[in-house]
């Protein structure tokens, strides 16, 4: 869908972009940094709207250094800023930006009942969008970006200024874009755990230079930590205790105790070695007469393997790696 080659773009003071190559597939692509890594200057220049300074790139197949105007013909854009008219309704905005996208009239108003029907617009969409929340205003910017049938959506910081029910609606409508329509999104965030669990391939930037770019899978791959929560009961009162000595005794590698949910016992982090560690815990457990309340393997958070590659001593570092939600 997207491919650049050695991309820089360079300001007097800075340079928001430093020989960026990196290939993104179809799909829901996160591009994560901190604030000014450079991901709203990459999106203008795929867009066409802004020349790079060196390197080049292709959306869809389509350079963008000459055919900007048939990127935005098959690409849709919502920008992180307000830019909606407050005294129009978003039936009135939606279908001009669907006829500034060459879609006849009839055309034009049907696609925007049924975008507008999508994002959760539909009863509110003859009201003027001066009256509408923050969160409203987002989704009319999605519905705009969508109706005109793109293949690709680029989406920047799409949850910026909601609370995190809207956070949470807005990453759902996000994650249908692409199972409901086929539309492939590359969605823009400072927040590396919304990403987690939105996209299914994760570009990470800083200072304006590729970090990483792989599979969410891959970023989360599964650890060989085995956490362990049991029940106690009148035998063994401490369940937990007796379970973590039982385990002990069979050479099992005991990493961390933390406390549970209340009434459930403790958690117990062990180091698993292949199926045996999971059989030997059920046979303990069921030897000892408790109650099993989870066996899982433990996962990475992006923001650990971020953190993990980067360091964290730098301030907007720590603010990319907090959790949305």
């Amino acid at each position: 869908m997207i491919a650049t080659e050695s991309l820089s773009k360079r300001f007097p003071r800075v340079t928001a972009l430093d020989r960026l190559s990196v290939d993104i597939g179809p799909g829901v692509t996160g591009l994560v940094g901190a604030n000014g890594a450079g991901k709203s200057t990459l999106i203008k220049i795929l867009l066409g709207l802004s020349p790079a300074t060196e390197g080049s790139a292709r959306v869809l197949g389509l350079d963008i250094a000459t055919e900007g105007a048939a990127i935005r013909e098959r690409v849709g854009y919502m920008p992180e800023h307000d830019c909606l008219p407050p005294d129009v309704s978003a039936t009135e905005f939606v279908v001009h930006m669907a006829r500034m996208s060459g879609l006849p009239p009839t055309a034009a108003r049907e696609r925007t009942a049924d975008t507008l029907r999508h994002v959760g617009l539909y009863e509110e969409r003859y009201r003027p969008i001066g009256g509408y929340s923050t969160g409203m205003k987002q989704r009319v910017k999605l519905a705009q970006a969508l109706v005109h049938d793109p293949k690709l959506v680029f989406l920047d910081e799409p949850t910026n200024g909601l609370d995190p029910v809207g956070r949470d609606e807005m990453l759902g409508l996000i994650r249908r874009v692409h199972a409901d329509f086929g539309i492939s999104v590359l969605v823009t965030s400072h927040l590396l755990g919304e990403l987690e669990r939105t996209c299914d391939h994760v570009v990470v930037i800083d200072g304006g230079k590729l970090l990483r770019s792989s599979s969410t899978t891959d970023f989360t791959q599964t650890t060989t930590t085995l956490a362990i929560e049991v029940t106690d009961s009148d035998t063994h009162p401490d369940g937990t205790r007796a379970v973590r000595e039982a385990l002990l005794g069979r050479g099992v590698e005991i990493h961390h105790e933390g406390a549970g949910l209340p009434g459930a016992g403790h958690i117990l982090l062990l180091t698993a070695a292949g199926e045996q560690t999971y059989d030997l815990v059920r046979d303990v457990v069921a030897d000892l007469g408790l109650g099993l309340v989870r066996m899982e393997q433990r996962r990475h958070h992006i923001s650990e393997v971020f953190t993990n590659g980067t360091g964290d001593s730098d301030e907007q570092r720590k603010e990319a790696v907090g959790h949305g939600g």
